[in-house]
């Protein structure tokens, strides 16, 4: 099935509501997870909605930089051939960090014929949430996003420092987890970005102090459409850093940017809905129904498999590190944050699993995708998760033979070659994404670091 386009008189409806804006920005992410696209005058907003926007196919491929990734063949090998980008619903909204005279939109690219790009991301969730539709299912997902509030200037050795905070100036130092003054000193850039959520339907929820200094989280509520919780990600990242730039600093959902702090994730909440409405997972035994250890058995099952997507850059990888809140073991726990599945306390109805796999850095879209492939997986096979790990997840895992890939060049070596992977996402996306991968990591090791100085240049 298609996603659904946005009727024009959306469009009409918002120009009609807002005759001051004259500048909208057209939204892209490709499987980088970078949002690229355009800026168009206020004259042309109308032939999007009508038509669509031609974008080039190479932006589809292009790596997380920027730069084409000719081997694909959707550069030089088609001519860089047009696809048509075309808006999404509900995403049509104010941007208040770029003033009050511009708008954006997100969209999905088309071929020309009308027929999805199965390169697209949200074509790629779409088709997963659509196998649980065929079953009589919906599942619903929230994103939790941690990330840091860093210096906008690099540093003259060209490393970063945490920003000051807007309501003092002075840079946070202390650990200061779940810390109101944290929280305080941080307020004028908290409003900003609240109120920037609010006009753009975001359903942003509370902030809490993380577990290092200058690290923030907010949740996005919960719902019953993972394409849209998407889009939310993806809309409420480009916010941060926004209303970030407009303080004076730089929001950065960079995995791990500081060594000796903690990581950034992305954890991904998920249960599923029948038919009638009701939660698959509702119970009241903590460790949920069968079908809840179904879902945990397919997500274990496919961790390997999937650290590619979950971890998609070359600094994704430091963050996997013992006793640091990010799982180094494909395990399972209730009410236990040293796993990499959690079975969250709470009431029964409430009862879901949260994924604590992926990095702040991962593309939202794919994130989701994958995560719905394990819980489908696990549903549809009746898999077995084993025994729920007691206490110290990092000790259970040294015990164990089970782990995670912990490079960049293992995980997409488990991906290139998963089966499953290649259904659920599509044989020629899961290709794509491999080739685009690969020469990331080629460009990354072409370049000679400053640490290669330090360690090698006198003592090799």
């Amino acid at each position: 099935m298609l996603p659904p386009i946005a009727d024009p008189e959306e469009a009409r409806r918002f120009l009609a509501d807002h005759p001051h804006v004259q500048f909208f920005e057209i939204i892209f992410t490709n499987l980088s997870g970078v949002p690229r696209g355009k800026r168009l005058r206020r004259h042309e907003l109308m032939a999007v909605y009508e038509y669509g926007r031609f974008l080039p196919g190479s932006i589809l491929v292009c790596d997380i930089t920027g730069r084409d990734c000719e081997e694909t063949g959707l550069v030089w090998g088609d001519g860089d051939a047009d696809r048509l980008a075309r808006p999404a619903p509900g995403t049509l909204v104010t941007a208040p960090w770029l003033g009050d005279d511009t708008a954006q939109v997100i969209t999905s690219l088309y071929e020309l014929d009308g027929a999805a790009n199965d390169l697209d991301p949200r074509h790629v969730l779409r088709g997963i949430v659509d196998r649980f539709a065929a079953e009589g299912w919906t599942p619903v997902v929230a994103c939790e996003l941690e990330y840091y509030l860093v210096d906008a200037r690099r540093t003259a050795a060209g490393g970063i420092e945490l920003a000051g905070a807007p309501a003092t100036g002075e840079r946070p130092t202390l650990h200061g987890v779940y810390g109101l003054r944290e929280l305080e000193d941080f307020s004028p850039f908290l409003r900003d970005l609240w109120a920037a959520a609010d006009a753009q339907g975001v359903p942003l929820e509370g902030a809490i102090a993380e577990y290092a200094p200058g690290q923030l989280e907010l949740t996005l509520r919960h719902g019953p459409d993972a394409l849209r919780a998407a889009d939310e990600a993806v809309m409420y990242k480009r916010a941060a850093k926004g209303v970030a730039a407009r303080h004076g600093c730089e929001a950065t959902f960079m995995a791990k940017p500081f060594a000796a702090l903690a990581g950034s994730g992305l954890h991904l909440h998920v249960s599923v809905q029948d038919a009638a409405g009701c939660n698959l997972f509702a119970s009241e035994d903590p460790a949920g129904t069968p079908a809840l250890r179904h879902a945990v058995g397919g997500l274990k099952a496919l961790l390997a498999e999937s650290m590619a997507i979950f971890a998609p850059n070359a600094n994704s990888y430091r963050r996997f590190r013992p006793n640091s809140y990010a799982p180094t073991a494909p395990a399972w726990g209730v009410n236990n944050r040293t796993v990499a599945l959690r079975v969250p306390a709470g009431p029964a109805e409430g009862r879901h699993i949260e994924h604590r796999v992926a990095g702040a850095d991962a593309n939202p879209y794919l994130a989701l995708a994958t995560l719905l492939a394990g819980v489908y997986h696990g549903l549809t096979r009746a898999l077995d998760p084993g025994a729920p790990v007691e206490g110290d997840g990092y000790a259970a895992a040294a015990a164990s033979e089970e782990r995670l890939p912990t490079t960049w060049f293992a995980a997409l070596d488990h991906f290139e070659r998963s089966a499953v992977m290649a259904d659920c996402l599509g044989e020629r996306f899961t290709a794509m994404f491999a080739k685009v991968k690969r020469i990331e990591q080629d460009r990354f090791n072409e370049v000679v670091p400053p640490l290669d100085y330090d360690w090698y240049l006198k003592n090799a």
